[in-house]
Formats: structure tokens, sequence, C-alpha cells
């Protein structure tokens, strides 16, 4: 990998993180234009950046990471639900991660169910963080566990788990982001770890792209997660609803018709 591949799907990264359109399925269909090999250090490089994006939510919201020892229990309910998949089904995501179509129908079945989102959901009055209560965070733990499948995204799979439990588009949002801190550091504590029970080890050039693209994905996830927030509270899900359906249509159609990818 090279630094232009690591900018650009650091790019994609930070800019879709917290978009309900699946930050990992948008990288493995960068890495699939550019040609990018699957390789240890790439699977590893497209799950340790998210993490860079994710520090972005303790910036920009830092006073609420010191408000209460209630918010850090509550994060680590919703969080156990994925910690205890993650171990179970590690190779499975593993694997998951080389399956291209199954973005694509991901990506697909999750933009229809957005586009029915805000009607579902629109008499949700519960905005504060009060309003969310341990057995509430355990379920919108259980929705992340969606997630593990590449394409459904996690901000969608979470938000839409908190607006299952009453609260409003902003409050789910934001748990999500929240949520998102333990889950992105566990999961990429996991990978590392990962890499060196297999006795791989990053040379220099690896480890400076490493941080080069979390670096990335950090500036621009500082600058795009706002303007989501402001975005959702606006308009809703259904753009990006159509948005998941065009792009997964396009993708099983490439795919029926036995069209590269790389050559988009």
């Amino acid at each position: 990998m090279t630094y232009f591949e690591a900018f650009i799907i650091a790019v994609i990264e930070g800019l879709t993180e917290f978009l309900p359109i699946s930050s990992t399925g948008h990288m493995m269909i960068g890495t699939a234009i550019l040609g990018i090999k699957a390789t240890p250090f790439v699977k590893l490089f497209t799950i340790a950046i998210q993490l860079g994006a994710i520090l972005s939510v303790v910036v920009l919201y830092f006073k609420r990471f010191f408000k209460s020892i209630d918010f850090y229990i509550k994060l680590v309910v919703a969080f156990i639900p994925a910690a205890i998949f993650g171990v179970l089904l590690g190779d499975y995501i593993d694997a998951a991660l080389e399956n291209l179509i199954g973005v694509a129908v991901a990506l697909f079945i999750g933009g229809i169910i957005l586009l029915f989102v805000d009607k579902w959901f629109k008499n949700n009055i519960q905005n504060e963080e009060k309003d969310i209560t341990y057995p509430k965070a355990l379920k919108i733990g259980l929705f992340q566990c969606l997630a593990m499948w590449p394409g459904m995204s996690r901000s969608a799979s979470t938000i839409v788990g908190g607006m299952t439990q009453g609260l409003t588009r902003q409050n789910a949002a934001e748990f999500s982001f929240f949520l998102a801190v333990p889950t992105m550091f566990a999961a990429t504590a996991k990978k590392l770890l990962d890499f060196y029970k297999d006795g791989i080890s990053l040379n220099a050039q690896e480890l400076n792209i490493l941080v080069f693209g979390n670096v990335i994905a950090f500036i621009v996830a500082l600058l795009a997660i706002k303007s989501f927030i402001g975005f959702l509270n606006k308009h809703g899900f259904k753009g990006f609803g159509w948005y998941r359906i065009i792009v997964g249509g396009v993708l099983i159609l490439l795919f029926l018709l036995h069209i590269p990818i790389e050559i988009i």
C-alpha cells in the first residue's frame, strides 16, 4: 500500500464512519477500485484507521466523556454483545471482509430499510442521556452486532437500534458515536494481537502508513461529524437510503454482468 492509496482510503473512512452507509463497505469498494490486494496489513489498516476517525468523537464531545460514571457503564453494557460475537465470529468476519458481493447486498437491503425509518419512528421524543437505560443500552449493543457483516454499517445499525428504543435521531446518533469508541479500540487491539500471534510484524513503512492513515481519518472525521448531525436532523435517512440502494444496485449489476469493479 502506497501513501496515496492510504490517503484515499483514510478520506473514505473519515467521510463515511458516521454516516449510515458503511465505512467498511466503502473502504472495501475503494480498495477494489484501486486494485489494492487484501493482504494482512491492508486488513489491519482498514480496521485500525477507524480508530483515528472515532477519536474525533472524543475531541468533539470531550466534556460528555467526563459527565458521569453512569455514562461509561452504559457504554460497557452496549459494548458487551459486540465483544462476545467479535471473539466468536472473528474468522467469519475476516472472510466477509473479502466478499464484495456481500457488501453490495447489505448496502441494498439496508438502503430499503432506511427509506422507512423516519416514518416508523417519527413520534420518538426521548432526547436526553438519562432516557438511555441499561436494558436499552444492551439492546442497542445487540443491533451493533449486525454491522459485523460488512456493508450493514455500524452507524446505521446502532442509530436505528437506538430509535427502536424511543430515542430521537440526534440522541441515537450521538450514542452511536460514543459506542464506537470502545468498539473500535477493541477491534484495533484484537487485530494487532492477531498480527502478533501470527508472527507478523509491521515494518517501518507500514507503521508510518498506519499512523498517516489514522491522522487523515481523524482530520476528515472532525470536519464531517457535525455536518452529519445537522443533515440528519433536517433531512432524515431517506437520502442515505437511496444512496445505498443505488451503490448496492450498481455493484450487484456489475457482478451479474461479470464486470470487474477495478475498471470503474
